[in-house]
This record gives C-alpha cells, sequence and structure tokens, in this order.
C-alpha cells in the first residue's frame, strides 16, 4: 500500500435512495481518526465508477472496500469490482456484507476480491487495513475469507462486540461529502425519515432467512439510552421525524424496546422495526400499548404460512404456529399496531399437485388474517435457499436439484436478482403454473387491500382499484388480472418489499 487511503462504497440498491448508508457508516467509525478515507454512494451518485475511478488515478488510494446485500446492489457491486481491479491490478478489493458472506466461495474465486469480511468487520476492518500495509500474516483476523495458495480459507467467527462500545457513527464526516437531508426521505411514517440500525443478528434459526449462517442464532444489541441519543442527534442536527430500525430483530428484549419507547414517547416520532411474532406475542399489554404510545405505527414479521408442519420445517424456533398468528394479528388490531406479516410461498414438494395445494392453503390463510385484521400489511414472497449449513430444508432443495450460480457475473442476470429479492424462485419444483397462481392472487390482494405505506394511492385510485379488484377478490377468480395489472402499472404501486418506503 501507498498512502492506504480507503474509498469506502455503497452500491445502489432499490427503495435506498433516501436512506442513510449504515453498512458503509459502520465500516467507517472503526477507522475514524485513523486511516484517511472517502465515501462514494452509488445512490446519489450518476456514475459512482467515474468517481472511483477519478479517486483511484490520483494514486492516493489503495483499498476498496465495499458491502453488499444480494440483489440490485450487485449491477454496481459486481462491474465496479471487475473494471477497477483490471485497470489497477495493485488495488486491494475488500467485499463485506450478507451477499459476500453466504457466496463466499463465488465471491473470491471471482479473482477481484482479494478479502472478505464476514460478519461485523468493526474490529476486523481496521485490523485487515494494518495488516496488509505490513504485509503481515492474516490468518489470525476473526471474521476474514482469504485465498491461500489457491484454498479459500474462512477464518473463525469473532464474538459480537458491545455495541455501546462502538465509536458513534461519523454522520458529520458523511455530511462533507453529500447533503445529508437527501437522506432524510417522506414515508407514510413521516416527511423526514432516518434508517437506523440498533443491534447485530438474530437469536433464531429460521432455515430461509440470510442472516442464519452468518450469526448463527447470536444477537447484541445497543442500549434504549445510546439509541435514544443517536435518534436525538439526527433528529435535532438533521430534522429527522420518522425512523425505519432495519435492524434483523429489534424486538428481540421486551426491557430495551419498552425502555425505548419510554425515551422517545415525548418525541413526536413514529417509528417502524423488524420482530417475531411469538417474541412479540409474549409481550405484556401494557408494553404493546407504550410501544404504540411511542409512537411504533407498524411492525414487520415473518408470519411465513399458517401450515404449523411447515413452520416446523422452516425452523421457526419451534413456538410460532397458525393460531398464534392470528391470534396475534387480532390482539394488535386492538392495540392499535398494524402487523405488516410475510409470507414465503412455494416450498418444496415432491409433485406439482402438493405445491399447489400449499400455495390454495396458504391463500386461504391469508384471506382469513385479513379477515381478523383488516390493516394487516401481506407481503408475499416465493422461496429462495439461502445455504444454510445443516438445514434440513436446505439439504431437500439441493437434492431436488436446485444450485446457485457458479461465477460471479451470472448473478447480473435478472433472473438471479429477482431471486434474491424472493420474486423469481428459479427452483426446480415450482413450474409457471404454481408462480403465476401466487403472483396473480398477489395481484389481486393488492388491488383490494392497497398497502398503507403507499401514500400516494390514496381517495379515489385507491376506490377505483379496489372497485376493480374487488369481485375478484371475493369469487377467488385471481386468473389474468391485466385491468388491475394496468392500474397498478399507471399509477406506479409501490411494493415495499422491493422498493422500500420512500416516495420519488
Amino acid at each position: 500500500m501507498q498512502t492506504g487511503k480507503v474509498i469506502l462504497f455503497n452500491p445502489r440498491s432499490a427503495g435506498a435512495k433516501h436512506r442513510i448508508p449504515n453498512s458503509i457508516l459502520q465500516v467507517a467509525a472503526s477507522i475514524h481518526g485513523q486511516v484517511p478515507y472517502v465515501f462514494v454512494d452509488g445512490n446519489l451518485e450518476p456514475d459512482p465508477e467515474e468517481v472511483i475511478d477519478a479517486y483511484l488515478a490520483t494514486g492516493e488510494y489503495a483499498v476498496l472496500a465495499l458491502t453488499c446485500m444480494p440483489g440490485p446492489q450487485l449491477r454496481q457491486a459486481i462491474p465496479i469490482t471487475k473494471h477497477m481491479k483490471a485497470r489497477y491490478p495493485e488495488l486491494v478489493v475488500i467485499w463485506g456484507g450478507y451477499f459476500a458472506t453466504n457466496q463466499y466461495k463465488t465471491v473470491m474465486d471471482s479473482g477481484w476480491v482479494d478479502y472478505i469480511i464476514h460478519g461485523p468487520g468493526d474490529h476486523a476492518f481496521p485490523t485487515l487495513l494494518e495488516a496488509v500495509k505490513a504485509g503481515s500474516d492474516v490468518s489470525s483476523i476473526q471474521n476474514l475469507i482469504y485465498k491461500k495458495e489457491g484454498q479459500v480459507i474462512r477464518n473463525p467467527a469473532a464474538q459480537l462486540p458491545d455495541m455501546d462500545a462502538l465509536p458513534a457513527l461519523p454522520y458529520d464526516y458523511l455530511s462533507s461529502f453529500y447533503d445529508m437531508h437527501r437522506y432524510l426521505g417522506r414515508t407514510f411514517l413521516g416527511k423526514r425519515t432516518i434508517a437506523y440500525h440498533s443491534s447485530f443478528g438474530c437469536p433464531f434459526t429460521c432455515s430461509f432467512c440470510a442472516v442464519v449462517p452468518i450469526y448463527k442464532a447470536r444477537w447484541k444489541g445497543m442500549s434504549a439510552e445510546r439509541i435514544h441519543r443517536d435518534v436525538m442527534h439526527l433528529k435535532k442536527t438533521y430534522g429527522a421525524d420518522a425512523i425505519e430500525f432495519h435492524d434483523n430483530n429489534f424486538f428481540v428484549s421486551e426491557a430495551r424496546t419498552v425502555r425505548f419507547a419510554e425515551l422517545i414517547a415525548s418525541e413526536g416520532m413514529q417509528w417502524w422495526g423488524e420482530g417475531r411474532i411469538d417474541t412479540l406475542h409474549k409481550y405484556s399489554d401494557e408494553s404493546l400499548q407504550k410501544i404504540r404510545d411511542a409512537g411504533c405505527k407498524m411492525i414487520f414479521f415473518g408470519a411465513e404460512t399458517g401450515n404449523d408442519e411447515v413452520l416446523k420445517r422452516m425452523d421457526k424456533g419451534g413456538t410460532q404456529t397458525g393460531q398464534q398468528i392470528k391470534d396475534f394479528a387480532a390482539r394488535l388490531k386492538r392495540i392499535g399496531i398494524v402487523p405488516e406479516y410475510s409470507f414465503v410461498l412455494g416450498l418444496p414438494a415432491e409433485t406439482e399437485v402438493e405445491v399447489l395445494k400449499q400455495i390454495d392453503e396458504d391463500i386461504a390463510f391469508i384471506r382469513e388474517i385479513k379477515e381478523i385484521n383488516p390493516e394487516a400489511e401481506i407481503i408475499i414472497y416465493t422461496y429462495s435457499p439461502v445455504p444454510t449449513e445443516g438445514s434440513d430444508l436446505f439439504k431437500e432443495v439441493s437434492e431436488a436439484g436446485f444450485q446457485f450460480p457458479q461465477h460471479l457475473e451470472d448473478w447480473l442476470s435478472p433472473s438471479w436478482e429477482n431471486f434474491d429479492l424472493r420474486r423469481n424462485p428459479l427452483t426446480p419444483w415450482l413450474t409457471r403454473a404454481a408462480v403465476d397462481r401466487i403472483r396473480n392472487f398477489e395481484t389481486v390482494l393488492n388491488g383490494y387491500h392497497p398497502t398503507a405505506s403507499d401514500f400516494r394511492i390514496r381517495g379515489w385510485k385507491k376506490t377505483v382499484m379496489r372497485m376493480a379488484s374487488g369481485w375478484r377478490y371475493h369469487s377467488g377468480i385471481y386468473e389474468q388480472p391485466l385491468e388491475v395489472k394496468l392500474l397498478q402499472k399507471i399509477w406506479k404501486y409501490r411494493r415495499p418489499e422491493k422498493e422500500g418506503f420512500y416516495a420519488e
């Protein structure tokens, strides 16, 4: 390395134009004040490759580091990495994030990536930079993946850090590159919504979740006081009035959640987060009411299915049941918090008849949830395998003939991008008829019950859409809902699972 300067790159992600790039901010905090670095945000730069190339052309920058989620971020991450490595062979390229961790062999075999940080990089990243600069051995650096003598080496995982002991995120330094107000977008929660992470990991082992191979049922969160302090800084400095908590599981600790609710209650901020039904169902009514009164408007839950046997196959902790899903929807209706339930349809089965039967059962269950709580939001995914070691479900799908791409650039195809968004499964047991059944029902459901998070579909637009789809919804005739699709296309119906909550 020459000067050791670092480029921290956040590739463009669908629905994230107005989202604070917490991933690279977390990495930046680990080297702030120690190693010179710059930010490049693909969500805000018209041509991030040109910006990165300009930095590298100065000869002052020796490291390109990026974090990457599966799906749309790969559109920039893969070609930019390839091109920069070709133009600057001595460049050290470091990847992190869910995609690199779960597909680490494919990433390392590309020849364009030198190191992968799997899991938190708060200690691994600065330690790696020191080792690379000194030309020293990296075999003792935890959370590191690299190649040695042609073999991919995955070092052991580190203990999750004490999050309260981690340095503050360098928001003020980010503001020297980009106007922070561009990161506070309008959503159904508020006019200036911030994105925030308050914890690492999740204590559960759902067999379809990309978090599981990384954290292996580990979770650690900031204290309520630390969260409140950061949120207040963003409110007072940049005018934030709403929060999206992007934790894998914000609500693990009832005591932490309630304490945060008590601290934030008087601030007039609305917020959203992700949690588990079986966890929050154990919360007292008093706790849930405190959360609601403190501005919690909606909570995302993985309901997955109403079939108890399928829930067991998914490793949903052994405690979530179809009846519990229904009971909790009714309970949140009484409390006044909107449950955002996601369902995963299209799990493997021996015959097409069995696949279609399970899809129809899930559709009937979703309709039942809407009867119990009409305000419940419904998100529908198709099952996308995750390489979870020891998972019976992943073993089952592998034996059925499913396999991931063997070359990194293959992930750039539209079909694999949709796979990562759980839209196009590319699984051998799902026929076109099965996929059409899922997608057609989803179209009719979204027409008759438009998401509340799309604040553009209001008034007469909502009335027209409900009228167009109502006869289909009530009759159960979902085939070829072309008139509903046309309205959704004309009005640019926003799908929160793909595009987030933000307005353009």
